[in-house]
C-alpha cells in the first residue's frame, strides 16, 4: 500500500502545530513450561491444533486452574518494574467474539492487576534518560492464530478462507500498560523504541520469556494520539496493533503522528481504530476501538482470587537480577569500551555471548572481534540470532587460546571458526582435520622471505633505508606463500633482517 504524500503532514510541522501523547501496551508470552489455565505444553510451531485440550478450547464443564510459575513470573516483571504487588485480586472475563478465540472471552484482571504504578528508566543512543510510568501490568491467556489464505498481503482483506490454529490459544501472557507519555516532543519515535528495548532487555534478563519479537513472544500494541499546542485535554488516540520488532514501532509512532496531524490540519476527526502496522512502514485501519463497557468486564466465576502472600513476594524480590542497564555499564567499564563499541554488542545480541566467552577465559577484546565480524556474517547470511549458531562461547575462547598462545594466527583461527561451524568437531578436532599450525621452521620461512624479497627489489630497498610502510606488501606476499600459516611478529623480523644484511 502506497500512501500519498497529501496523507501525511511532513514531521517537523507537526512538532510545531502538536505535541504528542503515547501510550504503549506490551504483550510478553510467558515461557512456563504449561498454559495459563490447563496443562498443555506450549512449544512454539507445533503441528496446528495438537496443543489443545477441553479446557483452552473452552469446551462445557472444563474449568481453569491457575498456572503458578505464570504467577511467580507476574510478580517477579512487576517487582522489576517497581511495581506495587496486589495482595488480593480476581480475574475477569473480557467478552467478545473473534474466530480464534475458543471460548469467545478471554480471561483477564481489569480492575485489581496483580502489579501496578511502577516506572522504567530507558537511556537514548545520547545517553539521555527517560522514565516511562507504568500503569499496570497484569495476567491473562492468549488468542489462538488465524492464517488467512489467498489475500495478497496475508490479512484477512481478500482472503478466500482463514484457517485457526488453536495451539496458542491459553498461552500466559503479561500485559504491560504505560501511563501516558507525554513531554517527548520529536523522540517521540525514538523514546517508544528504547522503551520497548528496555523492556525486552529487562525481561529477557528475569528469565521469563525468550522475548522474540519476530516469534510473537513480545508484542507492542502502539496507542498515539496529538494534542494542538496550548491544549490541555489529550487527543482521540489510535491503537496500532501487534508490531513486532523494535524498528517498526518506532515507524509506526512516526507515521501515526504524521498521518493524525495531516488529518487534523484539514479539518477532519481522529477515529478511535485499531490499527494494522504494514510491510512499508505505513498502518491501515482496522475496527473501531472498543471501550471498556464495550467488553462487558466481570469476575470469573471459576477462579478464586488472586492472594499472594507477603513473605513469598518479598523472597521473590531477592531473584530479581541485576537490572540489564547497570549490568552494562558495569560490563562496558570492566571490559574497556566505549559507549559506541558496548553499542554495537548490544544491538548484535552479544552481550551473553561475550560474558560466557571472557568467563572461559579469552579477551574481551578479542571475543568481541570473533563475535561481531565473523559469527555476525554468519549469522546474517543463515538468517538467525548470534545464539543459534552452532558454535558455544566456550569454544570460541578455546580458539582464541590458540593464537594467544602463537599456536595459531589469526586467519588460522577463522578457519578453525568455520570448521566448528561446519560440525568438524571442537577447535582442537579441526585443527588436526585441517592441518592448521604456525610454522616455526627458521629455515622455511627465510626461504619465503628470500624468494619474496628477490620479487620486490624496489621494497626491498626501500625497507634497507628504513621506510616502514613498505614492509606491508611484502609481509602480505610471504604469508600467501606460506598459507597464512607463518607467524606475522617472526616474518616482520625475518624480512627487517634480510634487508638489512643486503
Amino acid at each position: 500500500m502506497t500512501v500519498a504524500a497529501a496523507d501525511l503532514l511532513d514531521y517537523d510541522e507537526v512538532l510545531e502545530r502538536f505535541d504528542p501523547v503515547l501510550g504503549l501496551e506490551v504483550h510478553v508470552e510467558l515461557n512456563t513450561a504449561t498454559k495459563m489455565f490447563c496443562g498443555c505444553r506450549v512449544v512454539f510451531g507445533a503441528p496446528p491444533n495438537t496443543q489443545v485440550c477441553p479446557t483452552c478450547l473452552g469446551l462445557p464443564g472444563a474449568l481453569p486452574s491457575l498456572n503458578e510459575k505464570a504467577l511467580e513470573s507476574a510478580v517477579r516483571i512487576g517487582l522489576s518494574l517497581g511495581c506495587s504487588i496486589r495482595p488480593w485480586g480476581r480475574f475477569a472475563r473480557k467478552n467478545y467474539f473473534y474466530p480464534d478465540m475458543p471460548k469467545n472471552y478471554q480471561i483477564s484482571q481489569y480492575d485489581e492487576p496483580i502489579a501496578e504504578n511502577g516506572e522504567l528508566a530507558v537511556t537514548l543512543e545520547d545517553g539521555t534518560v527517560f522514565v516511562v510510568g507504568i500503569e499496570r501490568a497484569h495476567m491473562e491467556e492468549d488468542t489462538g492464530k488465524l492464517t488467512h489464505i489467498g489475500s495478497a498481503d496475508g490479512r484477512i482483506g481478500g482472503a478466500d478462507q482463514s484457517l485457526v490454529d488453536f495451539n496458542r490459544a491459553g498461552t500466559p501472557l503479561i500485559e504491560i500498560v504505560t501511563k501516558p507519555i507525554v513531554g517527548t516532543g520529536e523522540r517521540a519515535p525514538e523514546i517508544a523504541r528504547a522503551y520497548v528495548t528496555a523492556l525486552r532487555d529487562l525481561l529477557g534478563a528475569l528469565g521469563v520469556s525468550d522475548v522474540r519479537m519476530e516469534q510473537g513472544s513480545l508484542r507492542c500494541d502502539a496507542n498515539v494520539s496529538l494534542m494542538p499546542k496550548g491544549a490541555e485535554v489529550f487527543g482521540t488516540r489510535t491503537e496500532t496493533k501487534n508490531v513486532n520488532s523494535l524498528r517498526s514501532v518506532e515507524t509506526a509512532v512516526r507515521h501515526e503522528m504524521r498521518r493524525q496531524a495531516a488529518v487534523l490540519v484539514r479539518g477532519g476527526e481522529i477515529l478511535q481504530e485499531t490499527r494494522h502496522y504494514q510491510d512499508d512502514g505505513t498502518t491501515k485501519s482496522g475496527r473501531i476501538k472498543e471501550t471498556a463497557a464495550d467488553y462487558r468486564y466481570f469476575p470469573e466465576p471459576d477462579l478464586v482470587p488472586v492472594a499472594p502472600d507477603a513473605a513469598w513476594v518479598e523472597s521473590l524480590k531477592a531473584t530479581l537480577p541485576e537490572p540489564p542497564a547497570k549490568r552494562r555499564a558495569r560490563l562496558q567499564a570492566e571490559w574497556g569500551f566505549t559507549d559506541e563499541v558496548m553499542r554495537d554488542v548490544v544491538n548484535a545480541g552479544a552481550v551473553e555471548l561475550l560474558i560466557q566467552t571472557v568467563e572461559a577465559g579469552a579477551g574481551a577484546d578479542a571475543a568481541r572481534g570473533v563475535w561481531l565480524s565473523q559469527l555476525s556474517r554468519v549469522a546474517n547470511e543463515r538468517g538467525v540470532a548470534l545464539a543459534e549458531l552452532p558454535i558455544a562461547p566456550v569454544q570460541v575462547a578455546k580458539t582464541l587460546a590458540l593464537v594467544a598462545s602463537g599456536e595459531l594466527t589469526s586467519k588460522m583461527a577463522s578457519q578453525v571458526v568455520d570448521g566448528v561451524l561446519a560440525g568438524e568437531g571442537e577447535p582442537e578436532e579441526v585443527v588436526a582435520k585441517r592441518g592448521l599450525k604456525v610454522v616455526r621452521d627458521d629455515g622455511a620461512l627465510q626461504a619465503a622471505v628470500d624468494a619474496v624479497l628477490a620479487q620486490f627489489p624496489a621494497e626491498a630497498e626501500a625497507i634497507r633505508e628504513g621506510r616502514q610502510q613498505a614492509i606491508g606488501p611484502v609481509m602480505g606476499a610471504v604469508m600467501k606463500a606460506m598459507k597464512g600459516q607463518a607467524d606475522g611478529k617472526t616474518v616482520r623480523e625475518l624480512i627487517i633482517k634480510t634487508c638489512g644484511a643486503l
